[in-house]
This record gives C-alpha cells, structure tokens and sequence, in this order.
C-alpha cells in the first residue's frame, strides 16, 4: 500500500482509491469476521452451538466474503446430494476460507466431521466452537499415532453415517504439492468401503496471515473455486484412486490459473 504522498499526478488518483478501497474492504472484512468468531464462541461456551448453528455461521462468512469482492464457483454439488450414504471428502487446503464456509455448503447435504489439527482446537478463539463440532483431531507430530486416530474414530464416525472431510497436506499452502497429500484419506475410505469425493479448491482470495495465520490480506481480484467430484469406490490399498484424486486437485488447478 502505497502513502498518501506518493500519489503525485491525476493519473494516480483511481490507484489511491482503488488501494484506499483494498484497504477498507480488508478492514471491514478483519472487523466483520471477528465478530462472527466471537459471538460463535460464546454460544459454544453456553451449549447453544448445534449443527444449525454452524451452517448459519458458516453461511454468515460467505456472505460476508460476498459483500467483500468474493467470488464463488461452486460445481458438483449434486454429486454430494445424489451420493448414497458417508462418504471421504478429500481437499487440497488453500487458506481458513474453506475451512470456515464448507460447513454452510457441505453440512445441508451430508452430515461431516472435520479432521483438523489440535492447535485449531486449543486456539483460543477458535477452540470453543471447533470442539463442540466433536472433530477428529491430529496432533501432526507421530504420523502412527495420527493413522491409528484417523482409522479408529473415522471408522466410528463413518459407521454412524457421518461422512468425514480431510485435507491430507501437512498445512495450509497457496502451491498444491501432490508430494505432501498423504493417502490416508484413501485408506480410511477403503478399510470401511465407502466411497471417496475429491474436491478441489482455490481459495487464494483469502491469504494466510503473516502472524496469525488465519487473517491474511484479501485479493478481490482472485475468484474462489470449489470442485467437487464425483464419488469413486476405492479398491485394494487405494494408490490408484490416491494419483486419481491428486490429478483432479492438479488439473482444477491447472484449469483456474493457479
């Protein structure tokens, strides 16, 4: 962002606004934002936050990425709607903004559990709520123990007909690196024979902050892609369905400009 003082002739005057604007957009968007993180917090500390809750939460955020410039394409969703009983969501992971608005597109069609990492759900702010959505959660630092907590407690879950939603990287990346999607996503979908969604996302309208992590810069520029694809049955150890999955995430990619 450049300083008032560099903006020296009446050619410069649409970037001061537009990079005024930028700035506005990012604030209004920090302020809005924490709010909704923040009244959502307190009903889960009351008891009060139920799965209705979060889709309107979630919904609440993609309005809110809406007013601000954000642009959704949203394709595939009739392969969740149509899909008989759980399901495996696989996903690359981009930024928070999938994270915090799947629920609102997911939940009303299928009944999900997220895997996440355990500092999501010491975080603070964010702890609260994601700890009354009863996830699976990974501590990311004994790869045995995190499989043998996936395959269990996915295995329940999915026994139970929720469907679980999992972003196979080790973090949030704006480059996808097939390398870093593990396959445990495959694995626990063929141990209990349902079948595994891919879905690919582009989601760098969000970026991931400096500090923080989850309140980077918005580009209003960036248009926000969700794919989802049609559900495939996962045969043997799943290593062809696996490729299958990260060639969908590459070529979606590919397609948007990433």
């Amino acid at each position: 962002m450049a300083a008032d003082n560099e903006y020296h002739t009446p050619e410069d005057t649409p970037r001061y606004f537009a990079d005024k604007l930028a700035l506005n957009t990012r604030m209004y968007f920090v302020c809005r934002y924490i709010a909704i993180i923040l009244s959502t917090r307190k009903a889960a500390m009351k008891g009060l936050y139920d799965t209705q809750a979060w889709v309107d939460s979630s919904l609440r955020i993609l309005r809110l990425i809406e007013g601000c410039g954000g642009r959704f394409h949203i394709t595939g969703l009739d392969y969740i709607r149509n899909s008989e009983g759980p399901v495996v969501f696989l996903s690359n992971h981009m930024s928070s903004l999938e994270t915090m608005v799947f629920p609102g597109v997911i939940q009303p069609l299928k009944d999900i559990a997220f895997v996440v990492k355990d500092t999501l759900v010491k975080h603070v702010a964010f702890g609260p709520v994601m700890r009354s959505r009863q996830p699976i959660v990974l501590g990311r630092e004994n790869p045995r123990e995190d499989f043998r907590i996936v395959m269990e407690q996915g295995t329940d879950y999915l026994n139970k007909g929720k469907s679980i939603v999992i972003f196979p990287q080790s973090t949030r990346r704006i480059m996808f690196k097939p390398s870093e999607f593990n396959s445990i996503g495959t694995k626990l979908a063929a141990k209990n024979g349902v079948k595994v969604i891919p879905v690919a996302i582009k989601t760098d309208f969000w970026g991931n902050g400096r500090y923080t992590g989850y309140l980077g810069h918005i580009d209003r520029k960036k248009p926000i892609h969700f794919a989802f694809g049609e559900p495939i049955p996962v045969q043997g150890t799943g290593k062809t369905e696996h490729q299958y999955i990260v060639d969908y995430i590459s070529d979606h990619l590919k397609q948007w400009g990433q």
